[in-house]
């Protein structure tokens, strides 16, 4: 079980890293078999034609990215310990096992416990390749952690605590125990339109658009999420 659990962890950093190459343009091509092999595992996922009309990816990359997952994690899946432990050797610093287990959930749309490789590459395909609306749905879906439709202040507090608490001790300038707190009201007072405490999905997308959308994408979403895993 443990060796089953490295495996997964090792094949999903390998993933990204696949698919980061393949996006830069540095992956060698010659290596891509033509044909989408799929072993005998506990988890098969959809069929190739499916996938590619799901998500922004081509069958080249679709090829590349399952190969990856499926010769490291025989099982199929990922659960979230394993996750934790993927978040962990990046950010050696700090506690990242809480923001993993916002971003575990967001990644695990059918609350099953555990990400399939579908489940998987439908959220890098909107984080990559999505529109902006489809981008900032999915982060104001990580922020909802109650599902409600609605982000309140302690739902955001919670989660810029733990991306604080990832990045470590060791950040530039240092931050002060307040800094969650500042940061959220700072948020709230763009995003609340209408003063009534929560912040809707057209209000999240609103603001975000008011402001500078790549300032935000690219401090607030983009480390947290999946970047820290292409370096």
């Amino acid at each position: 079980m443990a060796g089953c659990a490295k495996r997964c962890k090792q094949g999903l950093v390998k993933c990204v890293l696949s698919l980061y190459k393949l996006v830069t343009g540095t992956l060698n091509k010659d290596k891509i078999d033509d044909d989408f092999e799929l072993s005998i595992v506990c988890h098969r996922p959809e069929g190739l034609d499916k996938l590619e009309a799901q998500t922004n990816f081509s069958k080249q990359e679709l090829q590349v990215l399952y190969r990856g997952f499926k010769n490291e994690c025989p099982s199929g899946v990922v659960n979230e310990d394993t996750f934790k432990q993927i978040y962990a050797q990046f950010f050696p610093h700090g506690d990242a096992s809480t923001y993993a287990h916002y971003l575990f959930n967001a990644f695990d749309s059918a609350h099953s416990g555990s990400i399939k490789f579908e489940g998987f590459i439908m959220a890098l395909s909107t984080l990559l390749r999505g529109s902006v609306r489809e981008k900032l749905t999915w982060t104001f879906n990580l922020y909802d952690i109650n599902r409600d439709g609605y982000i309140n202040k302690e739902e955001m507090t919670d989660i810029v605590s733990a991306i604080y608490d990832m990045m470590g001790k060791y950040t530039y300038p240092a931050l002060k125990t307040d800094t969650p707190k500042q940061h959220v009201d700072a948020f709230f007072q763009k995003m609340d339109k209408n003063r009534d405490g929560v912040v809707t999905l057209d209000e999240f997308i609103l603001s975000c658009q008011e402001v500078n959308f790549l300032y935000i994408y690219t401090i607030i979403i983009v480390p947290p999420t999946y970047s820290c895993l292409l370096l």
